[in-house]
């Protein structure tokens, strides 16, 4: 237990203020109490809890590639094999996912488990700051306070969506009190409210305007509180089952959208691809991104680590040539197709293969996926081969595109065999907000309403095609592009079919930025979305049927089970010392 106080404990500066990118470093030194409430200091514990936010790694990524988009259906591990990086093959085989990763092979690592005492290290760091600002007299102390439980929140947020129960503790939480707390004394909704008041107090403090760029302001604050609110309004039971939507949670979703919206702060983008692009970042669309930097005076600077496996096995020039992680799956891929119309196929998109020369698709898909004959990133003399993929047998040969810049822009860097780049990462994107207005009306049975949002997402994706063709119309230059059409909806002729319409939309707006999974979970329809994926990606992806001969399992998703992740046996382990944890149901 006194490993888990002490995480749950630990000065801010104790654990680090420097921006390392490097999760293995040891701080060099800790500061007096006295030191960091002077009132001059207080800012920089402010900035010190921000900065976790960009404190990830390719074993522990705040984008979710990992869990969210492994476990979707949406991408492959990618890499040399099953056995490099043993814990993501896991993640998209579900069987292998057991409490005690550290006691598994290839690996030996409890990257679960890391996962679980990072987020814990960055709240420990919030709560030091909390705890320091209480007893300093400051003129703007409610914004200051409103900064460090916004980070606060969307920790605790980041660690509901993917453990469901978990141990809660504020500032206020003495050592002593910590050893007494756990992961069972709240239920489901009232972790929920718990983690919505940090939000809610930030919302009610924070200006609508920031003179730094990624700050958080009033209108952030409403984005993950509606956010949350989504998240709690699919009520769970304990096997994981949605038992009911509760509408009041659904009308404050679409009250704190209404807000963001009436506050011209935000806007989509006029090119979908201006999202995934360094020299665009920070736009209207973005409405809380984690801010990278390479070059910034720091030993490692606080670029994307988190996506340091992800470019392709290539090299071009100086950049990339590892490690070729990350790999759309051909579900995906086959789910940007559209009929005549330009709308979805919704039942038959995954018979057959995309055929490049034949198919039409949504235009979000070569802003998405790289593939063989296409251009990478919109570059016409840089065109995606075969040859680009490290194990192409099990994996295909597509690439995640969003997260990858070009290999001669000047937001590159290397950090050993690994490519960095100063691109930011989006939490919130505008399309984001709107959608999940879209998603509460049409769940308050208003989906009348929901339709010109849906279509507003699907015009902006219909104008995008322009980045593909010449001004005069004619067929682009740019290499292998598709042949694209994204049509309107003109009528929902009832709930269900506004409801599919709705995820879909976020499949083709989200694919490869981490969602799904927790979509999929949120929406009740996890089991059966995974498992009817797999059952046809076993065919196409001989590794998810698994190894008969060395007895290792084929992927399967358990209903009640792997709907969220086991809680780390470690942390069960030290738990006995004071008030047991319990495991997540099914492990």
């Amino acid at each position: 237990m006194k490993k888990l106080a002490s995480l749950l404990t630990a000065s801010a500066l104790a654990l680090g203020m420097s921006a390392c990118g490097d999760l293995d470093k040891n701080p060099k030194g800790a500061l007096t109490e006295e030191q960091v409430t002077a009132p001059e200091q207080i800012d920089q514990l402010v900035i010190a809890s921000y900065a976790f936010l960009g404190n990830d790694h390719y074993t522990i990524p705040h984008s979710f590639w990992a869990t969210g988009n492994l476990r979707s259906g949406d991408a492959h591990k990618g890499g040399n094999g099953p056995g490099d990086i043993f814990y993501y093959h896991a993640l998209s085989m579900f069987t292998p996912l057991i409490p005690d990763m550290a006691s598994y092979p290839p690996d030996f690592a409890d990257i679960n488990g890391n996962m679980w005492e990072r987020f814990y290290a960055a709240i420990s760091r919030t709560n030091a700051a909390l705890k320091a600002v209480a007893s300093t007299e400051l003129t703007n102390k409610a914004q200051v306070q409103s900064e460090l439980r916004f980070v606060r929140g969307i920790f605790y947020f980041w660690l509901k969506i993917h453990y469901k129960h978990i141990p809660y503790i504020d500032e206020t939480v003495s050592v002593d009190e910590i050893m007494q707390i756990s992961n069972a004394d709240l239920t489901d909704q009232q972790l929920w409210n718990k983690i919505a008041d940090d939000f809610e107090f930030a919302a009610a403090n924070l200006p609508e305007e920031q003179d730094d760029v990624g700050r958080a302001n009033k209108y952030s604050a409403q984005a993950f509180l509606a956010k949350v609110r989504l998240f709690q309004a699919y009520e769970q039971n304990e096997q994981n089952e949605v038992v009911n939507i509760n509408t009041d949670l659904l009308n404050q979703v679409v009250s704190l959208v209404d807000s963001i919206e009436a506050s011209g702060k935000y806007s989509l983008n006029d090119d979908f691809a201006k999202n995934f692009l360094q020299e665009f970042e920070n736009s209207n669309e973005s409405v809380f991104a984690i801010q990278r930097s390479i070059d910034d005076g720091t030993p490692d600077g606080k670029g994307n680590f988190a996506f340091a496996l992800n470019g392709p096995q290539i090299n071009m020039d100086t950049f990339y040539g590892c490690c070729g992680f990350h790999i759309p799956t051909d579900n995906l891929v086959n789910a940007f197709k559209v009929d005549l119309n330009g709308l979805p196929m919704f039942d038959a998109f995954n018979d057959e293969l995309y055929q490049r020369n034949s198919d039409t698709v949504d235009p979000r898909l070569d802003s998405t996926v790289g593939m063989e004959g296409k251009s990478f990133k919109y570059d016409a003399d840089l065109v995606v081969e075969a040859s680009w993929a490290r194990d192409a047998n099990n994996y295909g040969t597509y690439v995640s595109m969003k997260e990858l810049e070009l290999p001669d822009c000047n937001c590159l860097s290397k950090n050993g065999p690994f490519t960095i780049s100063s691109l930011n990462t989006d939490l919130i994107r505008y399309s984001d907000v709107l959608l999940w207005k879209a998603e509460a009306l049409i769940q308050l049975g208003r989906w009348d309403e929901a339709l010109p949002i849906i279509n507003q997402v699907r015009q902006r994706a219909q104008d995008s095609i322009v980045r593909f063709k010449h001004t005069n119309g004619s067929p682009t230059d740019i290499a292998g592009s598709s042949d694209y059409m994204v049509g309107l909806y003109t009528s929902f002729a009832n709930k269900d079919e506004a409801f599919r319409a709705l995820r879909w939309e976020r499949r083709l707006e989200f694919a490869m930025e981490g969602f799904r999974f927790f979509d999929l979970v949120r929406w009740g329809v996890a089991a059966e979305t995974i498992n009817g994926y797999l059952e046809v990606e076993k065919t196409r992806k001989p590794y998810l049927a698994g190894d008969p001969e060395n007895a290792t399992d084929d992927a399967f998703f358990v209903k009640g089970k792997h709907e969220f992740m086991p809680i780390p046996q470690e942390q069960i382990n030290l738990s006995k010392q004071g008030k047991a944890y319990i495991q997540n149901a099914g492990y």
